[in-house]
């Protein structure tokens, strides 16, 4: 527990299942107050609905985070009915099945950068300037494994996802001066509903042993590494991109 982000206006997008739910989740659990963002309206009422029944406060904002126009009128509802964020967890995306590069196609390589670039970028463009005129707030992007080295990841994500990474050092110089903190989290495999639904428990099992640590990561292990990065007790850290991989090092 952290008591430094009580009270604190927080936006997570990609919310409604997975690390995006689970780090909406913990922040609440923090004290602070959580505007959930995704595009599966059900699923982030559902998550609201948990954050609720545990005391906690949270807002459930949809939006196309791709769609400009739709970002400015979720930060318009988010700043009337909670206030300005001060903490942002840009983390929509999601598009990393692997193909091969030359059946890709054109249409696809944009749909994937849009989704995992492009909206990392719209979403931070959205929020910056109230976080500089305070001089100060909290920026956490989601790379993955995939962008720190060659995965079975198709090659769009894998350059996304690059793009993240220097996305988030660029503007981490930029921006340090007003105070504000942008640092990014790149995690490997991570358990989620679709690794349940396609991989049998063979296949979990030796994808936990290719990891140092014996185990797949868990959405709260992502999770609590964002509390760290936008808590007080990292305020000396920024531009960073913390690699979550159970001890397989990407960078």
């Amino acid at each position: 527990m952290t008591n430094d982000i009580t009270g604190k206006v927080a936006l997570v997008t990609g919310g409604s299942r997975g690390i995006g739910a689970e780090t909406s989740r913990v922040l609440a659990a923090n004290g602070a107050r959580v505007a959930v963002n995704g595009r599966d309206r059900a699923a982030i009422d559902a998550v609201v609905a948990d954050i609720t029944e545990r005391g906690g406060t949270a807002l459930a904002v949809p939006a196309d985070v791709t769609d400009e126009d739709q970002v400015a009128a979720m930060r318009e509802r988010i700043e009337s009915e909670l206030g300005q964020v001060e903490i942002l967890a840009a983390f929509a995306g999601g598009a990393g099945a692997p193909a091969p590069t030359a059946e890709l196609g054109a249409a696809r390589w944009r749909e994937v950068v849009e989704s995992d670039l492009t909206s990392v970028y719209l979403t931070v463009s959205a929020f910056l300037p109230a976080m500089v005129e305070r001089r100060g707030g909290a920026i956490v992007t989601m790379s993955s494994a995939a962008g720190r080295r060659p995965s079975r990841a198709n090659a769009a994500y894998a350059a996304a996802k690059a793009g993240v990474v220097m996305f988030t050092r660029h503007l981490a110089a930029e921006v340090g001066e007003y105070g504000v903190r942008v640092n990014c989290v790149a995690p490997s495999a991570v358990l989620n509903e679709r690794m349940r639904r396609f991989m049998s428990d063979e296949q979990l099992d030796g994808l936990a042993a290719s990891h140092p640590l014996g185990r797949i990561g868990l959405p709260e292990d992502v999770a609590q590494a964002v509390l760290y990065l936008v808590s007080d007790a990292s305020s000396w850290v920024t531009g960073v991109t913390l690699d979550l991989t159970g001890g397989r090092v990407t960078a």
